[in-house]
């Protein structure tokens, strides 16, 4: 294989923005990093996710050159939590923490080429269209095996490897197990039009049939809805139907929605690691932990992972020291448990209907929204996550 060294201080697998992001923070601070990424440079990416990242996120993205003013992205100035038939919302503004913005929406595949511009301007060595087959941690340094588009195979060793893919790597490791949890449900995406601008306003409301997100996206909104396996399908392939329930399950705050786009379904499932090291590889991102799309955090807590990682590392001698990985997973322990907690126990909350149980969700989120301090504590853990 052309342009594979033999040997690289820190090699991350898989290209996506976490792997990306973790990339460029670790080779500005001078580290020898490889990225290996299975899709070739160039490839059109037909993914149908508009990423709703908080401004910490957004700002760590700027931070390494991946946010140029031309990415098209739309602000997000307000939250609006609510629930369907009951009483009580919550909104959060920026000006709870004396923020410009709380967040930004941004297309999936525009985020990518933002960062793939910023690896290549950063001189971030990338193998493209390369697979990682299997991943083997010695006591001074870990071995990938490549194998490139024309088939020709290499071997790479590494003081570390990231792991930031889908995550079949990680579970071919010593020591790690993955906690599966499937909801039984899919997301539904859509593009809608509203009668009435939204002000950069995003929604989240807990329905009778699955909580929802409404994202600004330029003067449209992005729908992300979750329903049954059964229903998703349907909505899917009925347009009409699927305004009918929304708007149902929505009022009219907004109007009328028209305008339904393109839909897409994925099947939602809670993924996490009993542990996120092993020998001398690491997991972050979606390699660590999967989540419910509810509340959005799961892309955040990602980047948050490239984040953390990268700040442990600052000034290691030798990067898969294994009490160096021991400090990283600490120090990311409970940012994750608390995130993974928050969104399957919101499922949970979220689910009765009972009257009662309606009464005191809506007693909760009118007590967050009155009491200043304890919404300013609720808006910081989404937008910086928690212990960070």
């Amino acid at each position: 294989m052309q342009g594979v060294p033999e040997h690289c201080e820190i090699v991350i697998v898989g290209g996506g923005p976490v792997g990306a992001l973790a990339a460029l923070r670790l080779a500005r601070a001078g580290r020898d990093v490889t990225l290996i990424e299975a899709r070739a440079q160039q490839a059109p990416l037909h993914d149908a996710r508009a990423l709703a990242l908080s401004w910490y996120s957004r700002e760590q993205l700027a931070a390494v050159g991946a946010w140029p003013d031309s990415l098209p992205c739309t602000v997000i100035d307000r939250v609006h939590v609510s629930q369907q038939d009951g009483f009580g919302r919550t909104l959060l503004q920026p000006e709870d923490l004396d923020l410009p913005h709380l967040g930004v929406v941004v297309d999936y595949p525009a985020l990518t080429a933002a960062l793939g511009d910023a690896l290549a301007g950063a001189g971030v060595r990338v193998l493209w269209q390369t697979r990682v087959s299997s991943v083997r941690s010695l006591s001074r340094y870990a071995t990938l095996q490549l194998t490139a588009a024309d088939g020709s195979e290499a071997l790479l060793t590494s003081r570390l490897v990231v792991l930031a893919e889908g995550g079949a790597l990680a579970e071919t490791l010593p020591g790690i197990r993955r906690h599966v949890h499937d909801y039984q449900q899919s997301a539904l995406l859509a593009m809608l039009s509203p009668e009435q601008p939204h002000r950069h306003t995003a929604y989240e409301r807990f329905s009778a049939r699955g909580p929802f997100a409404l994202l600004p996206h330029g003067e449209q909104m992005m729908l992300v809805w979750t329903r049954s396996h059964e229903d998703a399908q349907r909505l899917q392939q009925d347009g009409d139907a699927l305004l009918a329930e929304l708007q149902q399950a929505f009022g009219d705050r907004l109007g009328r929605f028209s305008a339904v786009g393109e839909r897409a379904v994925f099947p939602l499932a809670l993924r996490q690691l009993n542990r996120v090291s092993s020998g001398r590889v690491v997991m972050i991102g979606n390699a660590a932990q999967t989540m419910h799309p509810v509340a959005a955090q799961g892309f955040n807590l990602g980047l948050r992972d490239a984040v953390g990682l990268s700040e442990i590392l600052a000034g290691a001698a030798d990067p898969g020291d294994a009490a160096v990985l021991r400090r990283y997973s600490a120090a990311r322990r409970i940012d994750s448990h608390a995130v993974v907690g928050f969104t399957h126990g919101l499922i949970r909350l979220f689910d009765g209907q009972h009257g009662v149980v309606r009464a005191l969700r809506g007693l909760g989120m009118g007590g967050i929204d009155v009491l200043p301090p304890l919404r300013k504590a609720f808006a910081s853990h989404l937008v910086f996550g928690v212990g960070t």
